[in-house]
């Protein structure tokens, strides 16, 4: 079963997709952390990561730059989540395969 990590401060979002993932029999991790993927091993490492654009703290664009520079990380596809009108263009400066 793949597995797909969600990374999002909105605990609200983070369960409703987890929700419908799972549903859709998807493997869900769930985290507000933008360091959940260091401290993971390489055979744990999800198939597809959705992340938030603007994490509390923290920039989605920078975590894509920081995953795609990581060898264990960087080929994992990313799709980026933001309800924020200029979030498209945030995402793809990003360099991230999708958004919503």
């Amino acid at each position: 079963m793949k597995k797909i990590l969600i990374i999002d401060d909105d605990k609200g979002i983070l369960e409703a997709v987890k929700a419908i993932l799972e549903y859709g029999g998807f493997a869900v991790e769930i985290t507000d952390k933008s360091d959940y993927l260091d401290q993971v091993s390489k055979e744990e490492l999800p198939a597809v990561i959705l992340l938030d654009l603007f994490l509390s703290g923290k920039d989605g664009k920078e975590i894509a730059k920081n995953i795609r520079s990581q060898d264990k990380t960087k080929s994992i596809p990313i799709i980026m989540l933001s309800a924020h009108p200029a979030a498209s263009e945030a995402a793809e400066e990003a360099g991230v395969e999708a958004f919503i």
